[in-house]
């Protein structure tokens, strides 16, 4: 694949958004990434082959080069540090946005231009202490790894940091968004000697991608 291009992508909503994208660049998986359990995918076309990985790793393979390409949310790229990637194209696609949330029956009586200090459970403890900073708030972060909503329930922390698409799990555990930190959306990035050595080839896949992209 040294005259080819890899591209990271990973499974779940943001894999099956970008699908319909490639197949109108003209690129299409050549197995279904959701049923397969291999990690490499090629496609229809014999220079493009997939990556299929966690989230959290596409910018990490994108920047030491072992994929040319990849899709990564913006949350993603925002809460890891040291990222040396191109981000050249807003896809429009995995559509949310990051949010405080808390039980409903402190959001009642709340007011959260009064807080001087909280506790946030999240997976975005940088994300989370870049805002709150940037409000002269005092943050006690604990960091977990998923059912973000339980920590409030259960007395681990007073709210929530965490992406918010319906807002149906917020509303089904008794929690209700207070503020809206960001909208989120997932990006194309790039490896930059990627982009030296193989810059017609990404140019073009850039291109096609982004007549893809609804306004």
């Amino acid at each position: 694949m040294s005259t080819g291009i890899t591209i990271a992508l990973s499974k779940g909503r943001i894999l099956q958004e970008a699908i319909p994208l490639f197949a109108g660049a003209g690129i299409h998986l050549a197995e279904d990434p959701e049923e397969s359990r291999k990690l490499i995918i090629p496609s229809t076309d014999p220079a493009v082959r997939f990556l299929v990985i966690r989230a959290s790793d596409v910018p990490t393979y994108v920047t030491w080069g072992a994929a040319d390409v990849g899709i990564a949310g913006k949350d993603v790229l925002l809460e890891q540090e040291g990222l040396d990637l191109y981000e050249p194209l807003d896809l429009r696609i995995g559509i949310c946005h990051m949010a405080v949330a808390e039980p409903a029956a402190i959001a009642a009586n709340d007011a959260p231009q009064s807080w001087e200090r909280v506790r946030i459970a999240t997976k975005y403890p940088h994300i989370t202490r870049h805002y709150f900073h940037s409000r002269g708030v005092q943050t006690e972060i604990i960091k977990l790894y998923g059912s973000m909503e339980l920590a409030p329930l259960v007395g681990l922390a007073d709210r929530i940091v965490d992406l918010v698409s319906s807002g149906r799990t917020l509303k089904e555990n008794g929690l209700v968004e207070v503020e809206e930190i960001m909208p989120i959306s997932s990006r194309l990035v790039v490896n930059r000697a990627a982009m030296k050595l193989k810059r017609r080839a990404i140019e073009t896949l850039i291109r096609q991608l982004e007549a893809q992209v609804t306004p």
